[in-house]
């Protein structure tokens, strides 16, 4: 095997950006990559180590020897090692030694960069050039137009792993994938997917939230290139394609990115802002340039070679607090003395402002629980710059009201109703994540009160509520037909309770609801905006009834909605409406179709009698534990 060759990829303004931190394209540099040089084919490889004294690379072309293949460092102390390998072919097993500059510490480490790894628990890079031919370019060029703030934001949240097995316990294949699950989620109506972390992981408990393979889909369910077919079949289909992301923490594997030089290179020094307590992992060094080009070129990556439509990023709260999950005197105050961490703050601009910025179309989305403020603001006006944050307060009470006994509800109305007192001081997405259905939580069906009837009247009710609420909408993968049992990342989700009434039930309501959603202008134009949303009647604690109006554009795409949260029927229940005109049902969670009873009338006729503040209103039958939207 040939020597190494003295080779570079970077310009001297690559090397410039990238100390500068603004270097958003180092996936195109750094990392190993097929090229020709002086004729010859190989791999050129280039790794960031700035505390190491040497570099090699070792792997299967070399039988893994240290003293084989030693990189070439830069000359401008940016600390890159570089150089080029004439034979080393696509698939090479690879790693590379490093010998730091520190107590002579011997690291062996994956490739921060490699767009391919071996499926764990091995752990070596591979390399890997991941060629598609993409056929989307119809959605490509009109996502803007599906993926605006005023557009339909129905999202199916899946695990890969344990959407649905073959032979009880095999992986689909992304390829498998992209028949069967493109096919259900289109089936379904669902606007959006969302993957929880594809990206390479060593741990499957982790549930791909704990990253060492940062460019690279897990091996798991095939090569990347069936991963993109996979995006590209959503996209043919019309479906966008949201990844969940984790640039708040990473694990300690022995492999992966912690003490990756024998220094702390993309962690904090600082334990205290280096280590998460809560995961047992470590916490990027946001105040490193470096650092922040990694992750940023991370973020576009996806964007730019998986054109995936939008990251969902995890654990936002952890990156902005120093003090989060810290006991006094475990975190150390700002230079202002506060607990805001200034450095991610100023990240999550920065990479907000790239990515929106590079990309039309695309959307970042927050997972932040606390009471922070502008997360969906733009970052000129003093935000955070994502476009939407999920409603965690919505979610909790929401589901505290549903837990109740019926007979309990009328006192605790304001757990319904309080949400929409904060529903516009963000772009909000509505949540029924996996944290919702894990760790004795139960299923979302077993968390309803009532005998078998009154739990799935709840939960269609429960999802009805969710779907015309202002704001998108987000469901956790068995949810839609009701899966009885907590969700497991071992096995599959439940698929045989869809042959039972009152579960493919459910999977009608979730179908019939999407429909609503994408066909009315009412739920969607204005969902960020106080202007589409008007309450009619929300304190009748005697009846436990709320109602309300969702409005669009124009006038005559405004719906009703009218929830019933006991078991009782309302009869000759009076609803104030704001036009004398025939209503007409487009959605009723009671249905028989869905095995409800079948109360109420498809159409009812507004009468002159003056009611919660209109000039008009109608007598209705409200079924038991339902909801009902007139248009």
């Amino acid at each position: 095997m040939s020597k190494v060759v003295t080779h570079s990829l970077f310009t001297e303004f690559d090397i410039d950006l990238f100390k500068a931190g603004k270097h958003f394209r180092l996936y195109e540099k750094l990392g190993s990559h097929l090229t020709e040089v002086d004729g010859k084919k190989g791999t050129y490889f280039a790794v960031w180590a700035p505390s190491a004294k040497s570099v090699s690379v070792i792997g299967d072309f070399n039988y893994w020897n240290a003293e084989e293949h030693k990189l070439d460092v830069r000359w401008d102390s940016s600390g890159i090692w570089e150089g080029f390998i004439p034979g080393v072919d696509q698939g090479t097993k690879y790693k590379y030694k490093i010998q730091s500059h520190n107590n002579d510490i011997w690291t062996e480490k994956a490739d921060p960069f490699a767009r391919y790894c071996e499926q764990p628990p091995n752990t070596a890079s591979l390399v890997w050039s991941a060629k598609h031919e993409w056929k989307d370019r119809k959605w490509m060029d009109s996502r803007e137009k599906h993926n605006g703030l005023d557009r339909p934001y129905s999202v199916y949240e899946v695990h890969l792993g344990s959407w649905r097995k073959k032979n009880g316990w095999e992986y689909l294949s992304y390829m498998e994938l992209a028949d069967e699950l493109v096919d259900y989620v289109d089936e379904m109506g669902f606007t959006h997917v969302e993957f929880m972390p594809i990206m390479e992981y060593p741990y499957d408990p982790s549930w791909g939230y704990q990253l060492t393979g940062y460019f690279a889909p897990t091996s798991r369910f095939g090569k990347p290139e069936d991963f993109k077919l996979l995006v590209d079949k959503f996209h043919q289909k019309g479906i966008g394609v949201i990844l969940d992301w984790v640039p708040s923490h990473f694990p300690e594997d022995a492999h992966g990115l912690g003490f990756f030089d024998g220094s702390h290179l993309y962690e904090h020094p600082d334990r205290r802002r280096g280590y998460h307590p809560d995961w047992k992992s470590l916490i990027f060094n946001y105040g490193r340039n470096e650092v922040r080009a990694f992750l940023i070129s991370n973020a576009v990556f996806w964007l730019d070679q998986y054109h995936v439509d939008g990251l969902r990023v995890d654990a936002v709260a952890s990156m902005l607090y120093l003090d989060y999950s810290r006991e006094d005197g475990e975190w150390e105050p700002n230079i202002y003395g506060n607990n805001e961490n200034l450095e991610a703050i100023s990240f999550l601009r920065e990479m907000n402002q790239e990515v929106y910025g590079s990309f039309k179309g695309v959307q970042t989305i927050a997972e932040e629980s606390t009471a922070f403020s502008g997360v969906s603001k733009p970052v000129h006006f003093g935000g955070l710059g994502f476009g939407m944050k999920w409603m965690m307060g919505w979610m909790h009470d929401t589901l505290e009201f549903f837990k109740k006994d019926p007979i309990h509800r009328s006192y605790d109305l304001n757990e319904i109703t309080f949400s929409m007192t904060y529903a516009f001081t963000e772009n909000f997405m509505l949540p029924f994540s996996h944290d919702e259905v894990v760790y004795g939580k139960q299923s979302l069906l077993y968390r309803m009160p009532g005998d078998e009837w009154q739990r799935f009247a709840n939960l269609r009710l429960l999802f009805g509520y969710m779907f015309t609420h202002p704001g998108g909408n987000l469901l956790f993968m068995g949810g839609e037909f009701g899966q009885s049992s907590e969700w497991n990342f071992q096995e599959s989700l439940d698929w045989h309770l869809t042959q039972y009434d009152f579960h493919s039930g459910i999977q009608k309501v979730i179908k019939d609801l999407n429909s609503v959603y994408k066909t009315s202008p009412a739920l969607y134009e204005k969902q960020f905006d106080p202007e589409g949303f008007q309450w009619i009647e929300y304190n009748d604690r005697e009846n436990t009834v709320v109602s309300y109006m969702r409005k669009g554009s124009d006038p005559k795409d405004d719906l009703i909605v009218v929830c019933n949260f006991t078991p009782v029927p309302r009869e000759n229940y009076r609803v104030g409406v704001p036009k004398n005109s025939q209503l007409k049902v487009v959605f009723n969670s009671d249905d028989a179709k869905y095995s409800g009873s079948g109360m109420g009338k498809k159409t009812l006729k507004p009468g002159k009698t003056a009611w919660n503040g209109h000039p008009q209103s109608v007598l209705m039958t409200l079924p038991p534990l339902s909801i009902v939207v007139y248009k």
